[in-house]
């Protein structure tokens, strides 16, 4: 990892991924601050998003500089997310579309999603010839963004066979932690309906009716339900790192940093 000297202070653009992926799978995550950040307050000042408020000057310049600085084969496919399920092939992708999740068989296809508290979670198999990102907050998780990513992932398909659950890595990356993350009854409703053993994600708060979630605990909850176990990632918190990350529930007006994986073409 490169890191950039300013103002008396080491900066960490960005965020590696600890996980035993295939070398030809390539990740990061980008945090708030880089030194070659352009974005000015609220949004200080490696703001990677345009729907936020932003100057989309500064955001698109941005972009430029997450592409130089990590030598990306080609643009990412931004996404427009709703807290959906949707996850496309990035063989079909298109500007503007609406999806929360995007996979590739492709070497070069850059799939990424953009996040502040909202759980970001990187996904391939061991072969490292299949690749994707999924955004999964809350409303992500109950809905079943989990679910569908591992069907996109799992299915035979661009001439790969039926993957064995097996086969699967999982990286978690920057979300809101349980100290910070407050939700009400509904909440925690929805995912005792949907998960047997939901209860421990949840400790109660002071205010009744009131609960501290854990959503890390969520999403493995949901990847165990699946079979899937290679899970790594999920030890940060968006919320009370603010000298690395976005986060909405902190901040309200606030950019987004961006996770990316793509396959490695091979060169001789």
């Amino acid at each position: 990892m490169q890191y950039y000297q300013k103002n008396n202070c080491i900066e960490y653009p960005y965020i590696i991924p600890n996980w035993p992926a295939p070398k030809c799978v390539k990740a990061f995550v980008s945090c708030r601050y880089n030194a070659m950040g352009n974005s000015l307050s609220p949004y200080q000042n490696f703001n990677l998003a345009l729907h936020v408020g932003d100057d989309s000057h500064y955001v698109h310049q941005n972009r430029q500089v997450l592409a130089q600085q990590l030598q990306l084969p080609h643009s990412p496919l931004w996404l427009e997310q709703t807290h959906g399920i949707n996850v496309i092939n990035a063989k079909q992708y298109s500007a503007g579309i609406s999806a929360d999740g995007c996979y590739s068989t492709i070497p070069s296809q850059v799939c990424v999603v953009l996040t502040a508290d909202c759980l970001p979670i990187l996904l391939t198999n061991k072969a490292g010839n299949k690749v994707a990102v999924l955004h999964a907050g809350w409303r992500g998780l109950a809905k079943g963004i989990i679910e569908q990513g591992i069907a996109k992932l799992r299915a035979g398909n661009d001439g790969i066979a039926m993957m064995d659950k097996d086969e699967i890595l999982v990286w978690l990356g920057p979300a809101i932690s349980a100290r910070a993350f407050e939700v009400g009854d509904n909440v925690k409703s929805i995912f005792e309906r949907k998960l047997a053993n939901a209860y421990t994600a949840f400790t109660n708060t002071h205010k009744t009716g009131h609960y501290w979630a854990d959503i890390y605990t969520l999403a493995k909850l949901i990847f165990y339900r699946l079979g899937i176990r290679h899970i790594y990632g999920g030890h940060f918190c968006t919320y009370h790192e603010a000298n690395r990350f976005y986060s909405y529930r902190r901040d309200k007006v606030t950019g987004r940093m961006a996770s990316i994986i793509y396959i490695q073409k091979h060169t001789l």
